[in-house]
């Protein structure tokens, strides 16, 4: 009973054939598992961000410029008012009086800056100050931006006016100024030989 019972708790490798045999499987079957996985793994179709590398769109997106230059045309450029100006460029903070921004129409926090002038929260507005940045360069020149801290510091009680647009010269005009000028011109080198004249004549 005892040869019996050592046999059934006895090793299972019994000759150097089996153990050949157990020590090569236990190096081949892991290496084929992994590389089956390997396999299904690589082969997938893949749907995450910047797999699709031969989509036309993607391959347009990688190679765009970093910056663009856009040309406006200032010449017929109509001018935006200060209440738009506002809403689009000021609004985000001054409505809700964020990283400190005085609130629209608050005439307490505005007193102080209104005393400063005109002049001063224009310049504060185009260079930037505290948490607001420089609008000057932006979508809207700097004539427009004078007109959106008019609206601004006039709904907290400031009297300032909007200010004008440079007036264009006009083309028909320019046209009839040359000849207005060429006569003045002219009259103007006519009266000094003139008066040249009247002298000698006095002398005589």
């Amino acid at each position: 009973m005892s040869d019996a019972h050592n046999e059934e708790h006895g090793a299972l490798v019994k000759t150097p054939k089996q153990l050949v045999t157990v020590v090569v499987l236990a190096f081949i079957v892991p290496i084929f598992i992994i590389v089956l996985l390997v396999s299904y793994v690589g082969t997938g179709t893949k749907t995450g961000a910047g797999t699709d590398t031969n989509n036309p769109q993607l391959i347009e997106a990688r190679i765009a410029p970093v910056a663009k230059l856009e040309i406006k045309d200032l010449a017929n450029k109509v001018a935006a008012s200060g209440d738009k100006v506002y809403k689009a460029q000021c609004a985000a903070c001054h409505d809700s009086g964020a990283a400190g921004a005085p609130k629209f129409g608050d005439a307490a926090a505005w007193a102080p800056r209104i005393k400063t002038g005109f002049e001063a929260l224009w310049q504060s507005a185009l260079k930037g100050k505290g948490a607001m940045g420089a609008q000057a360069g932006g979508e809207y020149d700097d004539q427009e931006i004078g007109n959106a801290v008019v609206h601004l510091a006039n709904s907290a009680g400031a009297k300032f006016a909007e200010l004008k647009s440079a007036s264009k010269p006009d083309p028909a005009a320019k046209a009839d100024a040359a000849p207005k000028a060429e006569a003045a011109k002219v009259d103007a080198q006519a009266k000094p030989e003139a008066q040249v004249k009247a002298a000698e004549d006095a002398k005589k």
